[in-house]
């Protein structure tokens, strides 16, 4: 009755996860062994610890706040490799890649999901008071027409980061199918049709695929960047009367 059986993109975040332990393992180990002569890190651990710190400073401290950022740091951390990394392996047409892990709704839905509990489990009384009992005119509270529509509100937040994420990646992916597709529809008219066909694919296929690496990125920052900030919204400050 339960259909459980692995499926491409389950396969695709296992190796992902795999892929995720050995990098940060290994940068892990190479801080363990450094002592204070070391120098600054070089190459991939150099280049791991700006994306780290791009995180940790620039969207997780600077969007939250500094009282309250360290807590939720390892979570938009994982999120942001994880995304990251499943959008560069989904770029690969072969082993290990080949799977639109984050073009797969039911994907983005958990983890707008896990903002979405980050959000609402952890937010403080202010935040629900602007939810619950908002600072408009009584007659707006009594009816209670803000209270709903801020209500809503807690489900749009994640609502919007599970489609942001899904619809962009899909298309991405759509775009390079289709071009691979006229490849061989051009074949079909003739060889005139066919050659120019190829050229012209062939030149769009690496265009985009050049694009996807830097949707790839900007995805994974955009998603963790918007996590953090309606986390930070969830931690606002007792107003002064």
């Amino acid at each position: 009755p339960l259909d459980l059986s692995i499926t491409k993109t389950v396969a695709q975040i296992w190796i992902v996860v795999f892929v995720m332990l050995a990098v940060f393992l290994s940068c892990a180990r190479w801080y363990k062994n450094r002592d204070e002569k070391s120098e600054a890190p070089g190459g991939f651990v150099g280049m791991m610890e700006m994306f780290v710190m791009m995180i940790y400073e620039d969207v997780a401290k600077a969007s939250i706040g500094e009282k309250h950022f360290r807590p939720y740091a390892p979570y938009l951390l994982t999120v942001f490799f994880f995304i990251f990394t499943t959008n560069l392996l989904g770029l690969l047409p072969i082993f290990p890649g080949g799977a639109n892990v984050t073009g797969n709704i039911n994907v983005t839905f958990f983890l707008a999901i896990c903002t979405m509990i980050a959000i609402n489990l952890f937010g403080n009384k202010e935040y629900w008071k602007d939810i619950l009992w908002p600072n408009v005119p009584i007659f707006l509270k009594a009816i209670p027409l803000m209270p709903i529509i801020e209500i809503f509100g807690v489900f749009t937040k994640p609502f919007a980061l599970m489609i942001r994420l899904f619809a962009n990646m899909m298309a991405g992916h759509a775009v390079i199918l289709s071009f691979t597709c006229v490849i061989f529809l051009g074949w079909t008219m003739g060889v005139g049709f066919g050659i120019g066909l190829n050229i012209f694919s062939v030149l769009m296929l690496l265009f985009m695929n050049c694009l996807e690496l830097l949707v790839a990125f900007v995805q994974a920052y955009v998603f963790t960047l918007l996590s953090a900030v309606f986390i930070g919204l969830a931690h606002k400050e007792e107003e002064a009367e």
